[in-house]
């Protein structure tokens, strides 16, 4: 690890992790996330970033493909495209593709399902834009990811046209939080407070069965799918999602790359200003992008 990782680290459980152990107000979470996002992670000079109905264009703006669509974390409570445009216009600049990051309705205001129908919506206004399913990368941090990852079963379930692949980072994708890593990374996680799981269950799903896989997508069925990238830190309490997810879609006969890295904190690609490592992991995708989901991007 860095010497910035080893400090970011000490910073995440000095700071972060001590405050989601207690907050329990979505108005406070949403606008401290908000604040420090533009203080700490603004977006990379000359990459555009326009405001459209329903959420950011960044890099420009979608044509034919192909294209990346992004979902921001924050457990389905907090996070806004705003948040989350400084990472996307990084992967923007090294995958050279636009990206898009619609507004999903949160929880608990808006429950579970009224996330996917967002993320649905955003796919198809994509398709009635003309660029083929086949030139669409889906993506997403934490809740974010597994939203992702939830949309693309919900794709193959239906038999709907499928995109050319998927990616997530640190995903969540098992709210029945069945996973061991749950329990064994608990005080080894630098920012996520294992106790507050169930809550977050709680306010998302507010009745709904936690195995439905438009909820949970490590039950979904992929099969048909495209190619997955994932990558999850060894020391995160959601390290199971990932590991449990991958060994699901290789069964089910989906390509699928699992990079578990080191001590690593939860969607540490979001500090790709600050971290190598964050840097080192979002060209690794970029890479993965251009060469296995669409290989004739940037070309």
């Amino acid at each position: 690890m860095s010497w910035q990782g080893a400090v970011f680290n000490r910073l995440l459980r000095l700071t972060e992790k001590p405050y989601l152990s207690r907050a329990d107000d979505p108005e406070a979470l949403r606008a401290r996330f908000s604040r420090r996002a533009r203080l700490f992670f603004p977006v990379p000079r000359p990459v555009p970033v326009t405001a459209v109905p329903g959420g950011l264009w960044v890099g420009g703006a979608p044509g034919p493909g192909p294209v990346i669509l992004y979902f921001h974390g924050g457990a389905y409570v907090f996070g806004t495209p705003e948040t989350h445009m400084g990472l996307l216009a990084r992967l923007s600049q090294l995958a050279a593709l636009p990206a898009v990051l619609p507004r999903y309705r949160l929880a608990p205001e808006h429950p579970f399902p009224a996330a996917l129908d967002d993320a649905r919506a955003a796919y198809e206004a994509l398709l009635a834009r003309g660029v083929p399913a086949g030139r669409i990368v889906l993506g997403g941090d934490s809740a974010g990811g597994g939203l992702a990852l939830a949309l693309l079963g919900d794709l193959c379930a239906r038999g709907a046209p499928r995109p050319a692949g998927c990616f997530a980072f640190s995903p969540l994708t098992d709210l029945s939080f069945s996973g061991d890593s749950l329990r064994d990374n608990a005080d080894r996680d630098v920012m996520l407070p294992a106790a507050r799981t169930r809550d977050l269950a709680a306010s998302y799903l507010q009745g709904a069965d936690p195995r439905d896989p438009c909820a949970s997508p490590l039950f979904a069925d992929f099969a048909g799918a495209g190619p997955v990238w994932l990558t999850v830190g060894r020391t995160e309490i959601l390290l199971d999602d990932t590991r449990r997810l991958a060994a699901r879609l290789s069964a089910q006969g989906v390509a699928v790359e699992a990079v578990i890295a080191g001590d690593l904190p939860h969607v540490w690609p979001f500090s790709w200003r600050w971290l190598p490592e964050a840097e080192m992991t979002l060209q690794a995708l970029a890479g993965w992008i251009r060469t296995t989901a669409v290989p004739s991007a940037g070309s």
